[in-house]
C-alpha cells in the first residue's frame, strides 16, 4: 500500500498539476491552478458566475454577468468603456461568443495597452470590430486611439455577410508572431500583418454614444476563452493580406501571386522615364523608402518620372505612401511612352497623391476630380467613405484593373473609385480633359507604371503587384 502509494505521488507530481491529497484510486487536483504551465490546453478567462481576473479601465459603462454571459449597457456621458484583463498576452488564439444590440459598435481588444501615464489613460491597440451596421465590418481589425483602421472589411467581401444579428456569434482570433487572423462564425475574415505592439491586454469595450436614446443597450460575451502553447494557423484563410512590414512578402501572398514591385534598396525594375537608365540625381533610396525629392529650384534638378522596365496589362497594385505638407505625386499605369513630351510628365491615366488641404490643384479641374485616389482630371474619388491617414504618416493605395478593363482606385482598404476603360462614360470623360487631343488616350493594351516626380518631397515602399 505504500509502495503504490508513493508511486501515485510521483505520477502526480510529474503531471505538473498541485497536489492535495492522495487517494487509491488517484490523485486530487485543483483547475486552472497553473495554467501557463498547460500543454496545448484552452483556459476560460471568464468563469461564468462573476468578473473575477477583470477589471474596469476607461469609462463608466456597467459590466455585470447575467445568465453566464457578461453584459455590458451603454452608459451616457462617458467615453469608450473597457473590461480588461488582470493579465497580458502575447502570442494566443482567442475565441469567444458576442451578441449585441444591432443600433450600436462595440469590439474586443487584444495586444492592448493601458496607463493612465501613455497615451491620455487610453486604452489603445488592436480591436476585433464588432459592427452590426449596413457596412458589415465586423471581424474587421481597428487601432484604437493609435492608427484607426487596419484591415476593413470591404478588402474581403465575401465576409461581410458572416454577422448573425440578434443571435450569438462566435470569434476567433489568431495572433501569431507578426501574424493577426480572424473569423467570424467559421468565415475567414481580416489577414493582417504588423509589429506595432506583441503584447498587451484582452479588453471588452462597450462604446460610447452621442445620444440618450442608445442609453441601456447591451453587448453580451460569453465562452471566453484563450490558448497560449501548442499554436498552429488554422487552414484555408485566403482573404487579401494587409502586411505592414516594409517590403516584405509573406509565405500567403506569394502563394496568391504577389510579388514586389521594388526590392527596398537598388533601382532593379526601374528606370527613369523615356531614359535607358535610372535617375543619377532627384531620387534616393535609403532605410527600405523609395523618395523623390524636392528640386527646390537654383542647381537642383529634378529627376523626372521613373518607371518599371516591365509593361503590365491586368493586375492588382498597392503600396504605401507618405506625403509631406503640401505635395502632389501620383501613381501613373498604363504608360506606353509613345507621346511626345518635353520636360513633362510622361502620359498615362493617373491615381492622383496630393494634399488635398494645402495644394492648389484639389481646387482645380472639375469637381474635385485631381483630389487624392482621384482618376486624375477625369473622375472624383469618393470623399465620404475615404480613409485618409494625415500628412506625414503612411497610406495604403491599391489600384486594380481587370482583364475586362474594369478598374478600381482603393485607399486605406475602401474602394474609392471605379470605371471601366474603353466605356462610352470613360470616352466621354477624356473628351471634356487635358488629355481629349490623345488619341485613345488610355485604352493601350499594356503599359509601364509610373511613380511621378513633381517636384516635392514623397516616400513610397512595399510595392507590390499580382498579374491577373
Amino acid at each position: 500500500m505504500i509502495y503504490t502509494m508513493q508511486r501515485l505521488a510521483l505520477s502526480c507530481f510529474l503531471s505538473g498539476t498541485m497536489l492535495l491529497f492522495l487517494t487509491t484510486t488517484g490523485c486530487q487536483q485543483k483547475t486552472n491552478e497553473l495554467p501557463d504551465q498547460q500543454t496545448d490546453e484552452w483556459v476560460e478567462l471568464f468563469n461564468g458566475t462573476d468578473l473575477s481576473g477583470w477589471k474596469q479601465v476607461n469609462g463608466s459603462a456597467h459590466y455585470e454577468v447575467r445568465d453566464g454571459a457578461i453584459v455590458g449597457t451603454t452608459a451616457t456621458n462617458t467615453p469608450n468603456s473597457f473590461l480588461a484583463t488582470d493579465k497580458e498576452y502575447g502570442d494566443f488564439i482567442l475565441e469567444f461568443e458576442f451578441k449585441q444590440d444591432t443600433s450600436i459598435n462595440s469590439g474586443v481588444q487584444f495586444r492592448s495597452k493601458y496607463d493612465p501615464a501613455v497615451a491620455e489613460g487610453r486604452v489603445h491597440g488592436y480591436q476585433f470590430e464588432m459592427d452590426p451596421s449596413a457596412r458589415q465590418w465586423t471581424g474587421g481589425i481597428y487601432d484604437e486611439s493609435r492608427r484607426g483602421w487596419l484591415y476593413p472589411v470591404s478588402l474581403n467581401p465575401d465576409a461581410q455577410t458572416a454577422l448573425k444579428k440578434n443571435d450569438w456569434n462566435k470569434a476567433r482570433i489568431e495572433a501569431i508572431g507578426n501574424q493577426i487572423r480572424t473569423w467570424l462564425n467559421g468565415v475567414p475574415v481580416a489577414n493582417l500583418v504588423d509589429t506595432l505592439t506583441d503584447r498587451g491586454l484582452i479588453a471588452l469595450q462597450v462604446h460610447s454614444i452621442g445620444k440618450d436614446s442608445d442609453a441601456g443597450k447591451e453587448i453580451m460575451w460569453r465562452n471566453i476563452r484563450i490558448k497560449t502553447t501548442g499554436l498552429e494557423h488554422q487552414d484555408n484563410h485566403t482573404a487579401f493580406v494587409m502586411n505592414f512590414m516594409p517590403n516584405t512578402l509573406t509565405s500567403e501572398e506569394k502563394e496568391q501571386g504577389w510579388a514586389l514591385l521594388w526590392d527596398g534598396a537598388s533601382a532593379s525594375g526601374w528606370r527613369g522615364a523615356h531614359q535607358n537608365s535610372f535617375p543619377q540625381r532627384g531620387w534616393e533610396m535609403k532605410d527600405g523608402v523609395l523618395r523623390v525629392l524636392e528640386s527646390g529650384g537654383g542647381e537642383a534638378v529634378n529627376g523626372g518620372d521613373i518607371v518599371t522596365e516591365k509593361e503590365y496589362g491586368a493586375f492588382d497594385l498597392q503600396l504605401q505612401f507618405k506625403l509631406t505638407e503640401g505635395a502632389n505625386s501620383g501613381i501613373k499605369y498604363f504608360v506606353t511612352e509613345n507621346e511626345k513630351v518635353e520636360n513633362a510628365s510622361a502620359i498615362g491615366l493617373e491615381y492622383q497623391l496630393l494634399d488635398d488641404e494645402k495644394h492648389p490643384d484639389a481646387k482645380m479641374g472639375r469637381e474635385g476630380n485631381r483630389t487624392l485616389a482621384s482618376l486624375y482630371d477625369l473622375k472624383t474619388a469618393k470623399k465620404d467613405i475615404r480613409f485618409l491617414k494625415p500628412v506625414g504618416q503612411w497610406n495604403h493605395a491599391r489600384l486594380v484593373v481587370q482583364p475586362d478593363n474594369r478598374v478600381e482606385h482603393w485607399l486605406n482598404g475602401v474602394k474609392v473609385l471605379e470605371y471601366e476603360r474603353g466605356s462610352e462614360e470613360f470616352r466621354n470623360l477624356v473628351a471634356i480633359s487635358k488629355y481629349k487631343d490623345w488619341e485613345n488616350f488610355g485604352e493601350a493594351e499594356k503599359g509601364h507604371i509610373l511613380l511621378q516626380d513633381h517636384g516635392n518631397i514623397v516616400s513610397f515602399r512595399s510595392i507590390k503587384i499580382k498579374e491577373l
